[in-house]
């Protein structure tokens, strides 16, 4: 089942323990969401909005239900679900997912992978693996206008998910907002 606009509409923080075991589906490839970090925008130091909307971050301005896919270290994609009300910027960030179809078409486009645990373990190798880039920023997930949704397969989220600060920031540093489902192997870092 398909997630509606209401799921995203709420703080990040609370979708984003929500989204653990959801299936993102991009084309013909398949992933379970096992790590995700929360992006509260102008609260969030750590977030591309906390200075207030730009082109790069128009997108995190909502509605909620879309993809904000942004470029960084001049090499790499990565996607965020957009959440809360319509004119507020919040997003998660996907980080890692265990890969559940389209693994041939994933490794086809991470070669240097060597094992399936390690095709989606980062918000970069996920993008990679799913063929997410700058041309999905914007995506409707709830009407998969690109052919990218996030579905519920009856799969529920994991009762207590590990939890930490998240991961790679200069700013938000302290802020534990990093989810992720316990004892995975897909996982960007443990613990």
């Amino acid at each position: 089942m398909i997630l509606e606009r209401e799921f995203y509409a709420r703080d990040p923080r609370e979708v984003a323990p929500d989204l653990l075991n959801k299936v993102l589906v991009s084309g013909g490839c398949r992933g379970r969401i096992v790590e995700v970090e929360a992006y509260a925008g102008a609260d969030d130091p750590g977030s591309h909005g906390y200075r207030g909307m730009t082109p790069r971050t128009e997108v995190m301005f909502g509605p909620p239900g879309r993809l904000y896919v942004y470029f960084t270290y001049g090499m790499h994609w990565c996607a965020n679900v957009v959440c809360g009300a319509d004119g507020e910027c919040a997003a998660v960030l996907l980080r890692a997912l265990t890969p559940l179809s389209g693994l041939e078409e994933m490794r086809e486009r991470r070669p240097k992978a060597r094992r399936n645990q390690d095709l989606c373990s980062g918000p970069a190798k996920l993008s990679a693996a799913l063929g997410i880039y700058g041309a999905a920023n914007g995506a409707d997930l709830v009407t998969a206008d690109l052919g990218i949704e996030v579905i519920d397969d009856g799969t529920a989220p994991p009762g207590e998910p590990g939890r930490s600060v998240r991961i790679g920031l200069s700013a938000g540093t302290d802020l534990p907002w990093r989810w992720y489902v316990p004892n995975c192997p897909d996982l960007s870092r443990r613990g």
